[in-house]
Parts: C-alpha cells; structure tokens; sequence
C-alpha cells in the first residue's frame, strides 16, 4: 500500500498551494473535454451533420442527469477536506465511507430514472424527427452506463478534497485516449455511428472509475478506502446532504433552464441544433479555467476553515478570483476572434457554422462573468454557505431565464434570444454575489458548525 497523508492547503505559499492543485484539475478537465468532444468531431465529419445534431442536443439533458449527483460528490468533499484541515482521522474515515455508499445508491437510481426518462424528454424538448432515433440510441448506452461517472466523481471528490489533482489527471489522461481510439474504431471503422460513440464513452468512464478506486484502496492514511468499511454513518450523510443537496437542487433546475433552452434552440432545426451544439462543445474548453480554481478554491476554502485560518482563507480567496476571471476572458477574447475556424472543425456546412460562431461572438467576451459567478459560489459553499449560491442561480440562471422564454420568446421568435439570455442571466448573478462575497469578506471569524 502507499503510504500517502493529504497534501494540507493550510500550510506554505497560497499561491503555489491553488496554483498547483489547480492546474492538474486544468488539464485533466481538458483530456476530459477532449473525450467528449470526440464524439462530436467525429460524430459529425465521419457519419454527418445529423448525427452531429443528435450527439449535440443531448449535452443538456445527460448535464441534466449528472448534476444532481454532482452536487453530492461537492458536498462529500467539502465535508472531507474540512475534516481534514481539523486533523481528525476518524470523521474523516466515516466521511469517505459514507460518500462512497451514497454513490453507489446513487449509482443504481440514477441509472433507473434516467433510462427511463429519455425518450419522454426527447419528445418534451421538440427534437426533430429526423436526429430523435440517434438521439434516442446515443442517450439509452450512455445513461445505462452512467454509475461509472457517478462512481467516478465519487472517487475523484475524495481525492481532491485531500489535496491530490494529480492522480485524477493521469486517469482522465488514459481514460481520454482509449475515448478516442475506440470512437475512431468504433465510429470510423465499424461504422457504428452514435451507438458506437456512446459506447466508447462508457469503457472510457468505466476504465477511469475503476482507476480512482483502485488508488483510494492502496492509500494508508485518511482517505483509505476498505470495501468492507463501505456503509451509512448517520451523522456523516446529514452533513454531506446539507452541503450537496443545494447543489445538487442548484444544477438540476439550472440544467432542467438549459433544457428548455434547448428545446427553444430545436424550433430552429437541425443546423440550429448542431451550429450551437458544436460551440458548446467549445464553450467546455474556455470554462476550464473556472473549473479547476472553482475545484482549488472550494477544497482551499474549506481545509482553511476547518483549520480557523480565516486571513489565510481570504488572502486565497482574493487570489483564487482575480486567476480565474482574467484567465477565462482572455480564453472569451480568443474565442471571438477565432469563432469560424472553431465552428468549422465540426463541420463544413455554412449553415451551422453561422449558428455557431452568432452564439460565440455575443457571449464569449463575458466570460468574465461566468468566471467570477462560478468561483464565488465555489466560495459560498466553502464558508458553509451552500443554501445561498442555490438561491442565486436558481432566480438569476433558472427563474429569470425562463420567464424570459415565455415572456420575450413567445413574441419574437428569434435563435439570438438564446444567444443573449446567458450574458444577461450571468451579470444578474455577478452583482448578488458581489454583495455577498463583501459581507465574507469583512466577518472577522466563522462559525465551524454553520
């Protein structure tokens, strides 16, 4: 067994501390998108731009489907890593346990309900007849393959809160490659078309599931995983729940906003579909950056807090901020200027190439934005706030949205409506939490308990 402690955030230089945990996030986020992009890249170049509208309109509803048990892998981590800041091996212990038996509850509910759910939220959103079939194929394999990507977070939630990013880099990083290779075989050479990309993401996740959990078996220290320890500690799964359920609640109905976005987009056609399904994929790649700092800042956050090193907190905090928004406008600048040819490496088809670059030229250059909303509501949660970045997107990302779609857009009928709506909705949640984050800001100490 390896013998491996938690790397503290609570000790040394603060910014080498978020910078280095960050950037292994970074990049494993970046083969992770990688992988999910390759189904549409050759999705779309080997088998078509219908195939490609199909594999594309499916993003929101499988984000739909994963953001509930997302949301419970953050709270098992903050939960974890605050354990930790403390130094307390047996909370710890019962801590991992318990995050490792409600994902594998999830796991089996999650797998059921969405099997289930498919079809009927294919027909909700109005998906075109002509891409429903592939829609249908492509989200029925992924979704009965879905327990190795809540297992997955699972495993890697845990390893993040213990300060360790770089295993679950090197997982994503082989989990990546065999993705392609095997949609290139199974797409390209056996022309299996969606089926065959959905396939070959579900041997990628199962591969990379099957990685983290092998690391937290062979640690000796706080995070060792025992199978046979595996079960409920009540008081461990209430504090999980308090800080996940928010989260979990916060995704679900922003994505289920996504959804009839969507399903708005879909009114458009096939080309509407697959122009702003293959921007999205490229959106993927400009938010990592948040990504990873939001992951730093909440593990940061919340071993600093469990250690009562509250200036420490904030300094990091402060830090933590000013990275991730100037590295996600300068990636929105790029992406402005660069839309066509982005656009064009899914497809050729002029048509989907304007859908796509008129959604990157109006709402990459306030990424900015989105940055901050994100990494301040990673924040909230960190300081034991988990109820007020739910509120905020809840109003601001969900209500406000879709008041929009039925208020503006059942009188104009117009693709830039859903252009417009995210950089309006993203500074309603920017000025909430500018409010707030100076309210943390200026509180002297924190209560460990709230």
């Amino acid at each position: 067994m390896d013998s491996a402690q938690p790397a503290l955030m609570t000790e040394g230089d603060l910014r080498r501390r978020i910078i280095t945990f960050a950037v292994p996030i970074f990049i494993g986020s970046l083969f992770q998108q990688l992988y999910n992009t390759a189904d549409s890249l050759i999705v779309g170049n080997l088998v078509g731009s219908a195939a490609l509208a199909a594999v594309s309109s499916t993003g929101s509803i499988v984000y739909l489907a994963v953001g509930f048990f997302m949301g419970f892998s953050m709270g098992a981590g903050i939960v974890i890593a605050r354990h930790i800041g403390a130094g307390n091996h047996e909370l710890t212990q019962r801590s991992v346990h318990t995050a490792v038996a409600a994902g594998l509850a999830l796991s089996v509910i999650m797998t059921l309900a969405s099997v289930l759910a498919a079809d009927p939220i294919l027909r909700a959103t109005g998906t075109p007849d002509s891409v429903f079939r592939d829609a249908s194929v492509y989200l029925h394999i992924y979704f009965l393959g879905i327990s190795a990507l809540v297992m997955y977070n699972t495993f890697v939630g845990i390893l993040q809160a213990a300060g360790d990013s770089r295993h679950p880099l090197c997982y994503l990083i082989i989990s990546s490659c065999v993705n392609i290779v095997l949609d290139l075989l199974m797409v390209g050479t056996l022309r299996m078309g969606v089926a065959g990309a959905a396939i070959a993401t579900v041997i990628s996740e199962l591969l990379s599931a099957f990685l983290s959990l092998r690391r937290l078996m062979k640690i000796q220290g706080d995070i060792h995983v025992d199978l046979h320890q595996i079960r409920f500690d009540a008081e461990e799964l209430r504090q999980i729940v308090r800080y996940g359920l928010p989260t979990a609640m916060q995704s679900c109905v922003i994505d289920l906003s996504n959804v009839l976005i969507q399903s708005y987009i879909n009114s458009f056609g096939q080309a509407a579909m697959a122009g702003i399904g293959a921007y999205t994929k490229v959106e993927g790649f400009a938010f990592l950056p948040v990504t990873a700092f939001s992951m730093s800042m909440s593990t940061f956050v919340s071993q600093n807090r469990g250690a009562g090193r509250i200036p420490r907190m904030k300094e990091g905090i402060r830090f933590g901020l000013r990275s991730a928004v100037i590295s996600i406008e300068i990636i929105g600048a790029v992406f402005f200027l660069f839309a066509p040819q982005l656009i064009r490496a899914f497809s050729s088809d002029p048509e989907v190439i304007a859908y796509g670059v008129g959604r990157a030229r109006v709402v990459s250059l306030f990424f900015c934005l989105l940055g901050f909303s994100h990494v301040t509501s990673a924040v909230m949660r960190g300081v034991g706030k988990p109820v007020v970045p739910m509120a905020v997107m809840l109003t601001c990302w969900c209500a406000v949205r879709v008041a929009v779609l039925m208020t503006i857009g059942r009188m104009m009928h117009v693709i830039a409506l859903t252009y417009w709506i995210y950089p309006f909705t993203w500074s309603l949640s920017s000025l909430v939490y500018l409010v707030y984050l100076r309210k943390i800001m200026r509180r002297e100490t924190f209560d460990q308990n709230s």
